[in-house]
């Protein structure tokens, strides 16, 4: 099992995204994505994506909002369980990522690039301000189906 985030940055009606071309055996390879990465040994999944950021973008982000929870069985042959922000507070200037070229793309052009089929539905419930937690399954590149619970803070 892997644990993981994934953020994406918003500026100014743009979203800073990286396009996966500079590792060896990346298995997100010719596709955009938002940043960050795996969780260090006793690391809050906030602690992870500010670290993340700082180290594949140069920027330091504050107060990362939790959006959601993706699930991915046997994704590449491990489960991965990430952890899904944005952010629109930040400091520092872009670096020359290690995992690939980065870009500030506008909202309207975000479908229009090279992306996972599950960014493209989970785009949409942050759009739509929904909390989630969902599973999508996968064979190789090919999204095979997809479920998710959406929730909202109830009082007990």
């Amino acid at each position: 099992m892997i644990l993981a985030t994934l953020c994406y940055i918003k500026h100014e009606g743009q979203t800073l995204m990286v396009f996966r071309n500079k590792k060896p055996g990346d298995i997100h390879a010719g596709k955009w994505n938002g940043l960050g990465g795996k969780f260090e040994p006793g690391e809050t999944p906030e602690e992870c994506v500010i670290r993340e950021l700082r180290e594949e973008s140069g920027l330091e982000i504050a107060n990362p909002h939790w959006r959601g929870l993706l699930m991915f069985p046997g994704f590449k042959g491990d489960d991965w369980y990430v952890f899904v922000f944005t952010a629109a507070e930040f400091t520092g200037e872009l670096i020359d990522s290690p995992e690939g070229d980065l870009r500030w793309v506008p909202d309207d052009e975000l479908e229009s690039l090279s992306l996972w089929p599950s960014d493209r539905i989970f785009f949409q419930w942050m759009r739509e301000g929904r909390f989630f937690s969902a599973k999508f399954v996968y064979e190789g590149e090919e999204m095979r189906n997809h479920v998710v619970s959406f929730h909202s803070p109830e009082k007990v």
